[in-house]
């Protein structure tokens, strides 16, 4: 394991990522070379912002249209000298809010507090058509000791706000992304799928091979990961109370729209924005899955009356709504199904959230948090309060401990592993549909998840050569039917 740990790099070609290099400095040993200048290469600007499109998550980014009132950003702040509202009004200005970790106690390790912040970043797009940074404020209300930090300022104020800015990532990407919105969510999926319908029932045998190994992989999360003597309480600021508080919080927020990428990519604005290879290939699956459950759904129900009359399929929704939703329905969550195409959509959304997404946001966790100062699980220090203080000891006992760098490391190196008896998007080792036209409809539906696969490396291999960062997590070669690690 500790072999693997040090010899994996990110990508093949990028070599300012390949461990031992990297992971020897977070472990806080080698550091003949200034932290700064190795740190401030490894989460540079346009990679800090190029993670919020493209990294372990990109869930939380939007285009912005007006600022926040508790975000007090002036022009002087803006790049190139562009006006903010005009930026704003070209479409050029981006917020990333982590406003649900307002007001949370951060766990306590070791009897020692641990800080987590509750930051806002505005990014801006340049005229090369590249995000960057342009100001961040690390807590909610703003004050004299909260100050805005640019990228002017003093080396390791800046570090340290971005710093603070991927720990905050780290736990909206662990409790909401990742934990809620794909292991919890198929977990309502199947257990209802389990309770309300039959294995003859044409709804069991589509979505079954989407349901395999995600209660196994629930019962491990919840023992070793989110217990009360989990990782979590053992080695993150997110631990203990403010988890529960988090989850809560992320759950009242969650809706019907925010699941179906098509309608998330518009309701965040981002329908244009260039290089963003998660929303290019995700659109692309999701319209691959839509048509493929369309041609299943569409031989067994003939008329909306079928759908309304089946008592099993609705059995399936209401305990959706109501279990795995609260029966809010600001959600937008149907608590029936009227129609074919409305189920059509929902269970284009089921499959996309158990395969497609889990991929997005679970492949490349060792990826970007192998290096531990790009995604801190916790930080030991308050965050500044005035510019000019820090200097590299500082960043250096703000970060985890040795003990925490390592277990937080393991995890996600644990949690990236492609397990041994993985069963890819398309492929189906149990044969459920035994019919001409469903067996048919499975065959042009591996077809074109081929032919995805091999436009994405097609696509990867180009931004190789240019010396970019590939992006495979939606890659249907290597996205999992389900949630099964």
């Amino acid at each position: 394991m500790l072999q693997s740990l040090e010899t994996h790099s990110l990508h093949s070609g990028d070599p300012c990522f390949t461990f031992p290099t990297v992971g020897l400095l977070a472990l806080n040993i080698g550091t003949s070379v200034g932290l700064g200048q190795t740190f401030g290469i490894l989460i540079h600007n346009d990679f800090f912002a190029y993670q919020f499109l493209n990294g372990v998550n990109p869930m939380v980014i939007r285009r912005c249209t007006a600022l926040p009132s508790n975000f007090p950003v002036t022009d002087k702040m803006l790049l190139h000298g562009h006006s903010l509202e005009d930026e704003m009004k070209n479409g050029n200005i981006f917020l990333c809010d982590y406003k649900n970790f307002d007001g949370l106690q951060p766990n306590i390790i070791n009897g020692k507090a641990q800080y987590l912040m509750a930051p806002l970043v505005l990014l801006q797009k340049t005229p090369n058509d590249k995000l960057m940074p342009i100001a961040i404020q690390l807590k909610q209300t703003p004050a004299d000791d909260n100050p805005i930090f640019v990228p002017n300022d003093p080396e390791y104020d800046w570090l340290l706000a971005k710093t603070f800015v991927r720990s905050a990532e780290f736990t909206e990407h662990q409790l909401n992304s990742h934990l809620l919105r794909t292991h919890l969510l198929a977990e309502v999926f199947a257990v209802s799928l389990l309770r309300n319908v039959p294995r003859v029932h044409p709804l069991y045998k589509l979505l079954m091979p989407h349901m395999r190994y995600t209660l196994q992989i629930n019962i491990l999360a919840r023992y070793l990961l989110v217990s009360d003597n989990g990782f979590f309480k053992k080695n993150t600021a997110s631990g203990g109370e403010a988890l529960i508080t988090i989850l809560q919080r992320s759950l009242s927020s969650l809706t019907y729209r925010s699941l179906c990428i098509p309608d998330n990519i518009a309701d965040r604005g981002l329908e244009s924005v260039p290089n963003f290879y998660y929303r290019d290939d995700g659109l692309r699956i999701w319209k691959i899955i839509n048509s493929f459950v369309k041609g299943i759904l569409k031989y067994y129900y003939k008329s909306n009356k079928e759908i309304q009359k089946d008592p099993e399929l609705q059995n399936w929704i209401g305990d959706i709504f109501k279990h795995g939703f609260l029966s809010k329905e600001s959600s937008g969550i149907p608590k029936s199904i009227p129609t074919v195409d409305e189920l059509v959509k929902f269970v284009t959304m089921v499959i996309f959230t158990c395969s497609a997404q889990h991929s997005a946001v679970n492949t490349g966790q060792y990826d970007y948090g192998g290096f531990m100062p790009n995604t801190p699980i916790t930080l030991q220090l308050p965050p500044p309060t005035q510019k000019g203080l820090a200097n590299e000891n500082t960043l250096l006992q703000t970060l985890p401990t040795i003990s925490g760098t390592f277990n937080g490391m393991a995890v996600m190196w644990l949690l990236s592993k492609r397990s041994s008896d993985s069963v890819i998007l398309g492929l189906y080792r149990e044969e459920y549909f035994t019919e001409e036209t469903p067996c048919k409809l499975i065959k042009v539906f591996q077809g074109e998840l081929k032919k995805l696969s091999e436009d994405i490396n097609k696509r990867n291999k180009s931004l190789e050569n240019e010396s970019k960062i590939p992006y495979t997590y939606m890659d249907p070669a290597v996205m999992e039917n389900s949630v099964a690690i």
